[in-house]
């Protein structure tokens, strides 16, 4: 049975959309079958692997219109696919508020894919919505990309108090699978400090593996590509693919 991930964090320009599609990208290199679920209304995901957003995607499952299976879009990786957001998604937070069992849609939706696939990617919005508390209620797990820098050290008490909420009242067995560390700056003291901060307090909750602050990483999402067919050989690309190799470790 596959695992649902979901990446979340209510701050924006951490790299959850990166970490969500790269880390898919090098598991599904590595034989794995993967799913990227774009939860996300600004449809980053969607455009960093070139998937399209015209179609009938997540909104579309999520209110019933198609299963989960007629959503799934191919991508120039093998092994990997994609469910895809669209605009239509930016109105499913003022709508799903006055349905009954409005945080188990998304759950609901892409349960019947679970024997398909190893690994579900959920990207949800920068905020703790409906829509990401939906992310919350259909993941077993949460990887927490995290920033090297002070003000995400902020936004993460706020997500682990939400985190812990759904675990007691809608999601018991959500735990979180671990924080990975973006934009690391070997240059800046302030990044060496949260990292330090950050593994004393979670100690193997912790990724071993940093992403650093890397130019062709960020460039990767304007080709419509992951950073493995942009640049492999990249200082982003071999640590996604680091990071790959220590989620596969974990089991």
């Amino acid at each position: 049975m596959g695992l649902i991930t979901v990446f979340a964090n209510q701050k924006g320009g951490v790299g959850k959309t990166t970490s969500a599609v790269n880390l898919g990208a090098y598991l599904a290199l590595a034989g794995k079958k993967v799913l990227l679920v774009d939860f996300d209304p600004q449809c980053n995901l969607s455009s960093t692997v070139s998937a399209a957003t015209d179609t009938q995607g997540i909104y579309e499952v999520i209110t019933g219109t198609i299963s989960a299976r007629e959503a799934v879009q191919s991508t120039m990786v093998p092994n990997l696919d994609i469910i895809a957001s669209s605009i239509n998604l930016t109105g499913a937070g003022v709508e799903l508020v006055s349905e009954e069992r409005r945080e188990f849609f998304l759950k609901d939706g892409l349960e019947p894919l679970r024997n398909e696939y190893d690994y579900i990617f959920t990207d949800c919005p920068p905020s703790l919505g409906i829509l990401t508390l939906n992310g919350l209620v259909a993941a077993d797990n949460v990887i927490i990309p995290l920033q090297c820098e002070y003000f995400a050290m902020e936004g993460l008490t706020q997500l682990l108090s939400s985190i812990r909420q759904v675990k007691r009242t809608l999601n018991p067995g959500l735990s979180i699978q671990g924080i990975v560390f973006t934009m690391y700056d070997t240059r800046n003291r302030l990044s060496q400090d949260v990292v330090q901060e950050v593994v004393g307090y979670f100690k193997e909750r912790v990724f071993r593996t940093v992403i650093p602050r890397n130019v062709r990483l960020s460039e990767a999402p304007s080709h419509g590509v992951p950073v493995c067919r942009y640049d492999a050989d990249c200082a982003g690309a071999k640590a996604y693919q680091k990071l790959a190799e220590e989620v596969l470790a974990r089991g």
